[in-house]
């Protein structure tokens, strides 16, 4: 898999991810039946290639992200949601990997776009305050009709959907922290300058008629994608609530 360009409404959901960075926080949401009832999976579940990127910040708090440590996420955090679907005998189809080449404007690809926009959507109108007249607190959002290409590509009845972006502060930008702290201490207050931080969202979608029937969206200052076991943390937090 190669690294993919960052898409407009994935950069929109990190800038609306960004200011949660002071503490750890996590919005999971599952829809309900017609009875009222939280959704549960009836069905096998096909994880979409995630779309991750891990990056180093610096001293100055640029981030500079590292081919080599996506490159590992991409692998280790696949093989981590697929275990965990496997402990809630959840039958699991050979993952979906995006092609390099899908054009935007085919039929699969304005899928995957439509559920980055949705997913955007959902995270900012879910909030308290920011909830749309329509919707209330409820999980009502749809792809509509279109998925069903995504399940005649993968013979799954749901599809997961993952965008995550973790960051490691270097040594340059610990110690920056570090002088933030006693010069805030100095001051009577508190001055944290910001390190690593681990954001993500999490979409899952019935391909038989395109509802979002769960959602998660996470901001951790903790969390590690680099190996293996840290992948296994970060899969338990990122799929928290999944209705198996």
């Amino acid at each position: 898999m190669t690294p993919r360009p960052r898409r407009f409404a994935l950069a929109a959901l990190l800038g609306l991810l960004l200011p949660l960075q002071a503490a750890a926080y996590s919005q999971n949401r599952v829809a309900t039946d017609e009875a009222g009832h939280p959704v549960r999976i009836q069905g096998s579940v096909v994880v979409v290639e995630p779309d991750i990127e891990l990056s180093l910040v610096t001293a100055g708090g640029m981030r500079e992200p590292r081919r080599e440590w996506s490159e590992t996420a991409r692998r280790e955090f696949p093989a981590a949601v697929g275990r965990f679907l496997a402990e809630g005998n959840t039958e699991r189809k050979p993952d979906f990997d995006i092609p390099d080449d899908l054009p935007p404007r085919s039929r699969l690809g304005q899928v995957v776009r439509l559920n980055e926009a949705v997913a955007t959507s959902i995270a900012m109108y879910s909030r308290a305050g920011s909830q749309l007249a329509t919707k209330g607190t409820q999980l009502d959002w749809t792809l509509g009709p279109g998925v069903q290409e995504l399940q005649a590509a993968t013979g799954a009845d749901y599809a997961l959907f993952t965008y995550i972006r973790d960051s490691y502060a270097s040594e340059g930008r610990k110690a920056m922290r570090v002088l933030g702290f006693i010069v805030g201490a100095a001051m009577g207050g508190v001055m944290d300058i910001g390190g690593g931080q681990q954001l993500g969202v999490a979409t899952l979608v019935d391909l038989r008629t395109g509802q979002v029937v769960w959602f998660n969206l996470i901001s951790n200052q903790s969390g590690d994608l680099r190996d293996a076991e840290g992948a296994e943390n970060s899969v338990r937090e990122m799929l928290l609530g999944l209705p198996l």
